[in-house]
């Protein structure tokens, strides 16, 4: 089994969200959840052009950060390739992997999703932060893992709030969406977002390709969104939409290679 060590949508070349790509490994679903949580780090194991999911708490649908990570290890297996494909083990959907511009861009397909009924108080409660209006009417938007897209204010609402985490799971279970991505417009036209489906505030994550895919998806056009404030972390995801499709990319740079391990425990 080989582990490689990445950091993906790094606004500079120490920053990202970082990910395990675990290559090798013919364990099963029990152990590789075992896995992730022990290094509490997004863990992919990739089964030949098979991607499989799962964060510390649990297996994933889609991550777009780690799928990114993938790209990286792909193409420096396949250097004269322009165009790789990889397809998520939980849904079967099929990722076409693109290396342009010094980074990676992973295509994806707006996908139709039921809008939950939300109330009016809905975002404010379960964000915890009585009296908040969101900026435009939350909508869910996916392209691959339903996100609920609010809209806040300003940056400075973004960074205040503190959501109950666990309102939040609970809520997401029942909606079938996959937490919450607030999001504001910054004057100079770019874009920030938090995202919260985590019950610990420690796991936020850096970055959240998904929750830009749905936001490019309800919003019709790219976008250069910041991420990683609140986490210290600081990531830039670039986005644009090309023939129907939504391309979602960014920086992809080893952090460090994990030379071969035994099976996960």
């Amino acid at each position: 089994m080989h582990i490689h060590a990445l950091q993906c949508f790094g606004a500079g070349p120490n920053d990202g969200n970082p990910a395990l790509v675990i290559e090798g490994d013919a364990s099963g679903e029990d152990a590789r959840r075992a896995f992730a949580r022990a290094r509490n780090t997004t863990c992919v194991f990739l089964d030949g052009d098979v991607v499989d999911f799962y964060y510390p708490h649990t297996r994933s649908p889609l991550c777009l950060h780690a799928t990114l990570a993938v790209a990286h290890v792909l193409f420096a297996h396949q250097a004269d390739a322009a165009l790789l494909a990889v397809t998520t083990a939980m849904r079967g959907q099929r990722l076409a992997l693109v290396r342009e511009d010094g980074g990676y861009f992973v295509r994806l397909q707006a996908q139709e999703v039921a809008q939950p009924m939300i109330d009016a108080d809905l975002p404010a409660r379960l964000l915890a932060a009585p009296g908040l209006a969101p900026a435009s009417t939350p909508r869910v938007a996916s392209v691959g893992s339903p996100k609920l897209l609010v809209e806040v204010a300003d940056a400075a609402t973004l960074h205040g709030l503190r959501p109950d985490l666990q309102a939040v799971t609970t809520w997401g279970k029942e909606a079938g969406v996959n937490g919450i991505y607030a999001w504001c417009r910054l004057p100079d036209g770019r874009f920030e977002g938090r995202n919260f489906n985590h019950l610990d505030p420690l796991l936020e994550d850096a970055a959240t390709g998904v929750a830009a895919g749905a936001l490019t998806a309800l919003l019709g056009h790219g976008l250069v969104l910041l991420q990683g404030r609140a986490t210290g972390h600081a990531c830039l995801i670039l986005t644009r939409v090309n023939e129907g499709a939504i391309l979602v990319g960014g920086r992809a740079q080893p952090a460090a290679v994990v030379e071969s391990f035994g099976s996960p425990p």
